[in-house]
């Protein structure tokens, strides 16, 4: 069985900026900070590319890196994402970008998927739900 990390992820901070409204569905950039605690332990920034439904509903294409520590090692990596946000649910998949890691994750790959709820939170913009949690699952060939 392949190691499996979890973590509570935390969105400090977003800002979205159209940069497409030409025709609908609008096109937009958005810039996010989170942080993660947990099995994994540090904090990322986000840059997605996203479409805007009318309903709300969106898609996204994401690159963000982690720096911190994952199951103990400290380092960073890059992961390269697909998001959806459907009902104020949000479903995600991640992989480790080959190559991108440092220090003690410097041969990490693998990926991380994420199904949840978004909730405002009093302090942060958005909480991802408690009981649901982003896992990564280390698939290194050492």
């Amino acid at each position: 069985m392949r190691p499996r990390a979890v973590a509570k992820v935390t969105v400090q901070s977003s800002e979205a900026k159209p940069y497409d409204q030409t025709a609908g569905p609008a096109l937009m950039e958005i810039s996010i900070s989170e942080t993660f605690t947990g099995d994994i332990d540090g904090e990322s920034t986000v840059r997605a590319l996203q479409v805007l439904r009318d309903d709300r509903s969106a898609s996204f294409v994401s690159m963000q890196r982690f720096r911190g520590k994952l199951g103990g090692r400290q380092g960073t990596f890059v992961l390269q994402g697909s998001e959806i946000v459907e009902n104020g649910k949000i479903k995600a998949e991640w992989f480790v970008v080959p190559g991108s890691g440092t220090g003690d994750l410097s041969r990490l790959r693998g990926g991380a998927a994420l199904k949840a709820s978004l909730e405002k939170g009093p302090t942060q913009r958005w909480i991802i739900g408690s009981n649901e949690v982003a896992t990564i699952k280390d698939s290194r060939s050492y």
